[in-house]
């Protein structure tokens, strides 16, 4: 019995020292609203860089609303998180908050009242930002015009609607501080590597996740996510692109959202090339070089060689006809092809070639599905790479059937095995 009850006060000790630190931040005073002029112009015209380079526009922005007011949903694993308001208006927004609790938020993800912000705020990332880059976000953010937007609820169930468990999360995965430069490599690599795990928060998307919503380490970094819909391929050395990567067509891809090897942007990256139009070619190359540090370059040029050579041989010639047998998948996604797709895609026409492309050839066929069925709203330095959304013509086993034929015909990968479930998954209200 004594055993038994100093145990229970020991985990009650636990619990006890546990919460008096999870609530060690208190609330950092407010300040009364600043004036524009305050801030160097200059200091804010980095600023808009560098948010651009954040994003920070599309996920604290709602499809409709006003820039920076928030209200944008963020579907996670654990429930609906809404993004809040960072203009500088003083009830609902951040015109309250001093430099130091706006840099508090970015390193520690603690917000002016002292409460833990969710991760799907990439705190994780933003610590890396040095001091005169946030004073700079801070000043860009702080002369945007003030908006009115009250928080939207978040729709979390128990425990994840605790914060303060948050705690506990950050105990395990948050790595507070500036970045800090690796001495044994040289300057554009580690402002690349600034740029990507700071601001740019790349491995957000690109790097797989574990079941407490944190990123893997290690061998997994850009290793590649299914997320919302939609599949960040990896940018790792599992790079589905089946021609390797070069600087040049990483800088292409981040500025205009296109490479004539790898195809055109879509879905959450559309918003992130927009974003990137002040993207200075420096540190886009800076970026490229960081990247392409994780990928396999070894043979690069027999293995593009092979590539198109292949894109080459499976391309549909002037007037394809339909060859598989009619009362397959293959076949009856051929015959789709053939009638809806062909023209545009008949030798890349109008696109990269297909087989040269990360949709077809990648492990997961959601970006496929999402393409067809919504069409692609292309970057804006890439208008005339636009597709029309054919899903609404095609029912579900059509649509299924067409991106069969598709991964068996532009690939040499092997099939997808669940490509009617997912239609079905993601096209609930059709049949």
């Amino acid at each position: 019995m004594r055993y038994l009850i100093s145990i229970l006060l020991v985990l009650l000790l636990v619990v006890i020292g546990f919460y008096a630190w999870a609530n060690r931040y208190s609330e950092i005073a407010a300040i009364k609203p600043i004036a524009p002029s305050a801030f160097d112009k200059t200091t804010i015209n980095k600023g808009a860089s560098l948010v651009a380079i954040g994003d920070c526009a599309f996920c604290h922005t709602k499809p409709g609303g006003k820039s920076f007011a928030g209200g944008r949903k963020l579907d996670t694993p654990f429930g609906a998180i809404f993004s809040t308001n960072i203009t500088p208006e003083t009830s609902t927004g951040i015109g309250t908050w001093s430099l130091l609790a706006f840099t508090r938020a970015l390193r520690k993800g603690v917000d002016r009242s002292g409460s833990y912000l969710y991760p799907a705020f990439p705190y994780d990332h933003f610590t890396k930002i040095k001091d005169d880059d946030i004073a700079a976000i801070y000043a860009y953010l702080m002369t945007r015009p003030p908006v009115t937007a009250p928080r939207s609820e978040n729709a979390l169930s128990f425990p994840f609607n605790v914060r303060t468990l948050v705690s506990g999360w950050n105990l395990l995965f948050l790595r507070a501080g500036a970045y800090t430069p690796d001495p044994s490599r040289d300057d554009q690599w580690n402002r690349g590597a600034y740029l990507v795990q700071g601001l740019g928060h790349c491995g957000a998307c690109h790097t797989p996740r574990n079941i407490f919503g944190a990123e893997r380490r290690s061998s997994a970094r850009y290793a590649g996510e299914t997320l919302e819909g939609w599949h960040a391929p990896a940018l790792n050395a599992a790079s589905p692109a089946a021609v390797p990567w070069t600087a040049n067509a990483i800088v292409n891809f981040l500025l205009d959202g296109w490479d004539g090897d790898h195809g055109v942007a879509a879905g959450a990256m559309t918003a992130v090339v927009d974003s990137l139009g002040t993207l200075s070619e420096d540190d886009a190359n800076a970026i490229a070089t960081y990247v392409l540090s994780f990928q396999d370059q070894s043979q690069a040029a027999e293995r593009t060689k092979a590539a198109k050579s292949f894109a080459q041989k499976v391309a549909f010639g002037p007037s394809p006809s339909a060859q598989t047998t009619p009362d397959t998948a293959e076949g009856r996604g051929e015959a789709t092809f053939v009638r809806i797709c062909a023209n545009c895609h008949r030798a890349g026409a109008r696109s990269a070639p297909l087989a040269l492309s990360s949709t077809v050839s990648g492990p997961d066929p959601h970006n496929l599905i999402r393409i067809i069925d919504k069409g692609i709203q292309p970057p804006q330095n890439a208008l005339d790479r636009s597709m029309p959304a054919f899903g609404g013509g095609l029912s579900n086993r059509e649509l299924a059937d067409l991106v069969t034929f598709v991964r068996s015909h532009f690939s040499k990968k092997p099939s997808w095995s669940n490509v009617a479930d997912l239609v079905a998954e993601m096209r609930p209200s059709r049949q």
